[in-house]
């Protein structure tokens, strides 16, 4: 489904009861709502009504014209959540989904009744523009696509036992790399580049879940340890064996964190 937001549509998908509580599920760069095919699932047999919205430039969603801030990705999610009338809701976010969901709670946290974010950071990322982003912008603008990035990607996601195990999904993430648009990929670096949260955490009484995998190299525990310190009452906890994807490659794990989560009272 498409919504128009000035001169560009968000794409976003919808499914659940219409009386169920809303999940909102919130991807990484370089992928699309798709990320979350292993827990969507898992959320509509509980019951809850599912939203996932494509950022700007990723699967069905149109890039924007230049950059853009993380909180203005954020403000595009408050949009898709004024357009389908949705006051409250629960919200996950996974890299710099986990980002975005960071700017909301900052900005809308009385929106909330949850957050939980998975390998992510509350700032920007070790490397910077000269070494991490710059070389990867010269790699893909020298192929106009995002090809040479795919395989290293991937490196980082998952573990290497993943690919066998599961050679078609492992396959399906691959492909979603390489058919991102350049500027979609390159306003959601630069909007990383120029993100830090730390000063606004402390501000942040929704309930807050961190996860990450302990060997997730792109967003390290680290900083995800950091955001449960910052975070008023935040808990973290941290998967085995993992890398920056668990959802995807231990999916029933991840499911059981997630949903113990979602019931907790409140």
């Amino acid at each position: 489904m498409l919504i128009r937001a000035g001169n560009r549509r968000i794409h976003y998908d919808l499914a659940g009861p219409d009386d169920g509580p809303v999940v909102c599920l919130l991807h990484s760069l370089s992928q699309d709502m798709g990320v979350w095919a292993e827990q969507l699932p898992v959320l509509l047999g509980e019951g809850y009504r599912v939203l996932r919205p494509d950022m700007r430039g990723h699967g069905g969603s149109d890039a924007s014209d230049g950059s853009c801030t993380m909180a203005e990705l954020a403000e595009d999610v408050a949009l898709v959540l004024d357009f389908l009338e949705v006051e409250k809701l629960h919200l996950i976010g996974l890299s710099i989904g986990g980002m975005i969901a960071q700017c909301f709670a900052i900005a809308h946290g009385d929106r909330l009744h949850s957050l939980m974010l998975s390998g992510t950071s509350p700032e920007r990322l070790a490397g910077g523009m000269e070494s991490l982003w710059q070389p990867r912008f010269d790699a893909m603008n020298a192929a106009g696509s995002l090809e040479p990035l795919a395989d290293s990607s991937m490196e980082r996601w998952v573990t290497d036992a993943f690919r066998p195990r599961r050679p078609k999904r492992w396959q399906q993430l691959r492909e979603t790399v390489a058919a991102t648009s350049l500027e979609g990929y390159r306003a959601g670096a630069i909007a990383i580049e120029n993100y830090d949260v730390t000063a606004g955490l402390p501000s942040v009484t929704v309930p807050t879940l961190v996860v990450c995998g302990d060997e997730d190299t792109g967003t390290p525990p680290a900083g995800n340890r950091k955001i449960a310190k910052l975070i008023p009452g935040a808990r973290y906890v941290e998967m085995p064996n993992a890398r920056h994807f668990p959802m995807v490659e231990y999916p029933e794990t991840f499911a059981g964190i997630m949903l113990d989560w979602l019931r907790e009272p409140r």
